[in-house]
């Protein structure tokens, strides 16, 4: 049974950094497409960074520059460093999964985490 568990959320000011973690158990990390995903009050759910087997990574407009996504295979872990915080990057944050190498598209992503809370502050 694959078990995504985020943790790392918080609440900082603006400008503050935060990292999330996504611990995965009964899942091979390792060459599968991760990713982060995130659901602001009344917003659609926005897919903020990617991590291919392959490792390339990709990340949404609104983001890049500031986070970075990155993964431990040896820990099964995938974290997302969030620097330079900006209170529209309040939203609960989600780790996903898929069970290919890319994911192309959300529908792709398998497994879910119940999600972290980040609350900035201006």
């Amino acid at each position: 049974q694959v078990q995504l568990v985020e943790s790392g959320g918080g609440s900082v000011q603006a400008g503050g950094s935060l990292r999330l973690s996504c611990a995965a158990s009964g899942y091979p990390a390792s060459g599968y497409c991760m990713g982060w995903f995130r659901r602001a009050p009344g917003k659609e759910r926005e897919r903020v960074a990617r991590s291919d087997g392959d490792a390339y990574t990709t990340y949404a407009d609104s983001v890049t520059g500031r986070f970075t996504i990155s993964r431990d295979n040896a820990k099964n872990t995938l974290y997302l460093q969030m620097n330079s915080l900006k209170p529209e990057d309040t939203a609960m944050y989600y780790c996903a999964a898929g069970a290919r190498a890319t994911c192309f598209s959300d529908s792709q992503y398998l497994y879910w985490g119940r999600g972290a809370q980040v609350t900035v502050s201006s």
